[in-house]
């Protein structure tokens, strides 16, 4: 590198001047991008994990819940290099619908008739956006809008859920999200001859562990 001065005749101030050879240039640059690029793949995590699934609902004689921990997820977000969570580019999960077990087999009969598991095997949600705050020192609040779809009808849904980042970089979501049936053509499972009426409104409970790939 060569530092040269140049003083101006006609005037008091002083131009400095610095001229580098261009292959340093070319070298500098093209160590940035390479830095950035590097950063950028250290910070952005692909994930999978299962979900935890649990719809709570009543009757006209009990309450009652059916489970499932068979569903699967998958995320891309990209965590900082002090563990932040900043933001979350992709979140889909898939729960199979004949998954759902409850301690009746009469119950669950009815719940995959009212599903149609037939012709539609799985309960689908992928996002269109995640906006998320910092919730304590190590939480998040996440706003997941994006389309739910329950025996082959599809809604827009905004779900809220509290995440966060673990030791390991793996990422724990939870929430809760309440809904009615007929809003999904799913029309409220009875049973004894219709002697017990399921109410229409439910309450769906959701957990999962993303582990990067």
């Amino acid at each position: 590198m060569r530092i040269v001065l140049l003083f101006s005749k006609t005037s008091k101030m002083k131009h400095v001047i610095f001229k580098f050879p261009l292959f340093i240039v070319i070298v500098t640059l093209i160590g940035s991008l390479l830095f950035s690029a590097n950063v950028a793949a250290q910070s952005k995590h692909k994930s999978t994990g299962a979900v935890n699934i649990v719809i709570e609902g009543t009757s006209n004689i009990h309450d009652w819940d059916i489970k499932s921990d068979k569903g699967t997820c998958t995320s891309v977000f990209d965590v900082n290099n002090v563990g932040s969570l900043k933001s979350i580019s992709a979140l889909s999960f898939s729960v199979p619908a004949k998954s759902l077990k409850s301690k009746h087999s009469g119950m669950d009969k009815n719940t995959y008739k009212a599903l149609n598991t037939a012709s539609y095997s799985s309960i689908d949600f992928t996002a269109a956006s995640v906006d998320i705050k910092p919730s304590g020192n190590v939480g998040y609040i996440l706003t997941t809008k994006g389309k739910l779809t329950i025996a082959g009808t599809s809604r827009e849904v905004s779900l809220l859920a509290n995440g966060t980042v673990n030791p390991d970089k793996s990422i724990t979501y939870s929430g809760t999200y309440h809904l009615k049936m007929t809003e999904y053509k799913v029309a409220p499972p009875t049973a004894m001859l219709g002697t017990i009426k399921t109410g229409d409104d439910v309450v769906v409970k959701f957990n999962m562990v993303l582990k990067v790939l």
